[in-house]
């Protein structure tokens, strides 16, 4: 959400309650999920500037961040949305909130971050990726760090950034499982779309797609078709 106004956000209150007055797991979801639609309207219809985070929409953040706290998944995915509509503004309040006694908001909060691309995330997403227990989380840790918004930092960090990605993709190709080694897969296509071909770091993530790609390749045959596809994408729009 590029600019959430007091009249958008009083608009969103009651679906705030809603959630907040849920008295089943059923509802909690249904809640949620109404007030994720509700962010991401209003993030479609806003053009106005940018992202600034005024008390009403604390209020949002804060009940989403409670919703990752509860044990039901549903709801969980609908508040990740939500955030990822919030968008910026809804990444300090994130980090904030990491608990490492409870693992599933946790996860919950990688994936939001994730979502969302923005820079201040990158070193938990590069921490997820590399250490994570739980598959899920570092499939979307490796999908978030293909595509961080950094298009309008200075080129130098730009490519400075790109490379730490780069790196813990590389390290993730080695992962067990195959979900991970697959967001791999997507996360270099991604990244290296980004990268001019004489850029540091874009001959090293080809030859990665290409190890997962090739033969004898991964041993998963989804993961090296999905490989196959970034190489011929990356072929035909990457500067050749």
């Amino acid at each position: 959400m590029n600019k959430t106004g007091a009249d958008g956000l009083s608009l969103v209150r009651p679906f705030i309650r809603a959630v907040e007055r849920a008295d089943s797991a059923d509802g909690l979801q249904k809640a949620a999920e109404n007030l994720a639609g509700a962010l991401a309207a209003l993030a479609k219809a806003d053009h106005q500037g940018e992202p600034h985070c005024d008390p009403e929409t604390w209020d949002v953040i804060d009940c989403l961040l409670q919703v990752l706290g509860f044990n039901n998944p549903g709801a969980a995915v609908a508040a990740v949305d939500g955030l990822i509509a919030i968008g910026p503004p809804a990444v300090e309040p994130l980090l904030g909130s990491l608990d490492e006694r409870n693992y599933g908001a946790r996860a919950w909060a990688v994936r939001a971050l994730a979502g969302i691309g923005d820079v201040r995330g990158l070193e938990l997403l590069e921490s997820a990726l590399a250490c994570d227990i739980g598959p899920s989380v570092r499939r979307a840790a490796a999908r978030g760090l293909g595509q961080l918004r950094i298009d309008a930092l200075p080129q130098s960090e730009q490519t400075r950034l790109r490379q730490r990605c780069l790196d813990a993709l590389l390290a993730g190709g080695g992962d067990g499982e195959w979900v991970v080694r697959y967001a791999v897969a997507v996360g270099l296509e991604q990244l290296l779309l980004g990268m001019g071909r004489a850029e540091p770091g874009h001959r090293s993530g080809l030859q990665a797609l290409q190890e997962l790609a090739g033969e004898p390749g991964d041993d998963t045959p989804v993961v090296r078709l999905r490989a196959g596809l970034a190489l011929s994408r990356l072929g035909g729009g990457a500067g050749g």
